[in-house]
């Protein structure tokens, strides 16, 4: 990560760089006969390796992250003289405008309805950790929005690691689903983080994409699933936002699987980050109900109902309105996936789902050997 030259912001880095990733592991006894989760797996909440090297802090501005290019000077055009035009009666004109509360309750219920609980369970006796995370519906096709580090599970399917996608409220178990992009750097840069017992990582390259495959139940897939668009441009600090994610930090593993809710709370945006010099790639949200383990993947949209950013780290400890919550902007993951990519997003989220899965498959391979490696 390139340092910014502003060395006013020295300190407030400093400052930061002590914060963990969420990802406090603890024993679970086995659950009951009746849960609907396999009475041999154990779960450990894993849900969110949360950052200690904060992001440079950039200018607080609300021009775009990238400006527009410059035209060129070009000389005048000279209009041909104006035919009048006969008069018109003109109609008034009617401006409706909606109250702030109805604005944030419409996006509120979107998000809710879009939101997604992950959960991966772990052989028995393996070195590997079961997680629980959240994400969000981007595309009506059932398309999913996370973390590179909740999505690397469905990299482990060979590891006898098993997925499912749970919704609503409590969470209940909902779809199956597999990969359509992973980030290959983020895999690089953090392939012995299954091992650890306390992964740490500052949100670069943290974001993945997957798509429904069939349901988990007896149900038939919806024609159409509750989505929330992906913003195209950044948002300037002091936004109002909603911030929703399946927060499981003080639950207990049986819980996790029968009592397990949503999370919704209003914010602002409070600081602006970069991973380059002038792009608004992170921002900071403050202490809320929110910042726990379980929240990464969760959603930040805006008073549109658009998804802005993605909850990557947190710090964990002391009381939840305490702590620092930190989300990855939608416009950096449209750069960063150009980056890799080569194309833009729009192009991934336009293909039919099963395309994507098998474009996407002949990679897995490759990035399982790199996260496997150090494993036994």
């Amino acid at each position: 990560m390139r340092m910014n030259r502003s060395t006013p912001y020295l300190g407030i880095i400093a400052a930061l760089a002590a914060v963990l990733f969420v990802a406090t592991l603890f024993d679970v006894p086995p659950t009951s006969q009746e849960s609907s989760v396999s009475t041999t797996t154990p779960i450990i909440v894993v849900s969110a390796p949360e950052i200690v090297s904060q992001p440079k802090l950039e200018a607080a501005t609300t021009s775009p992250a990238v400006p527009p290019a410059v035209p060129r000077a070009e000389k005048p055009v000279v209009p041909k003289a104006p035919v009048p035009a006969p008069a018109q009666p003109v109609a008034p004109v009617v401006v409706q405008l909606i109250p702030t509360e109805a604005l944030f309750d419409a996006s509120a219920l979107a998000l809710r309805d879009a939101l997604v609980n992950i959960i991966c369970y772990a052989p028995p006796g393996s070195r590997l950790r079961s997680i629980s995370g959240s994400g969000v519906f981007i595309d009506s096709k059932g398309i999913i929005l996370t973390n590179a580090h909740v999505a690397q599970s469905f990299l482990l399917a060979d590891r006898r690691v098993s997925c499912v996608i749970r919704s609503g409220s409590p969470a209940r178990d909902k779809y199956e689903a597999a990969l359509i992009y992973i980030s290959p750097s983020w895999i690089r840069a953090n392939a012995t983080a299954l091992t650890q017992d306390s992964p740490i990582g500052n949100g670069e390259y943290d974001f993945a994409l997957l798509a429904v495959t069939k349901s988990a139940t007896s149900v038939p897939l919806p024609t159409r699933f509750p989505s929330v668009p992906l913003a195209q441009v950044p948002s300037p600090s002091g936004t109002p936002v909603i911030i929703a994610s399946y927060g499981a930090q003080f639950l207990e593993s049986d819980q996790i699987q029968s009592s397990l809710f949503p999370t919704v709370v209003s914010g602002t945006i409070k600081k602006i980050f970069t991973f380059a010099t002038n792009t608004i790639d992170v921002f900071s949200l403050g202490g809320s109900a929110a910042a726990q383990e379980g929240s990464s993947g969760g959603g930040v949209a805006d008073m549109a109902g658009t998804l802005i950013g993605t909850i990557t780290t947190s710090t964990v400890t002391g009381a939840t309105d305490t702590r620092s919550l930190s989300a990855i902007t939608a416009s950096y993951i449209r750069a960063e996936y150009a980056s890799e990519m080569g194309s833009a997003l729009d192009l991934l989220l336009a293909e039919p789902t099963a395309a994507s899965i098998a474009d996407f498959a002949p990679q897995i391979p490759a990035l399982e050997a790199l996260l496997t490696v150090h494993l036994p």
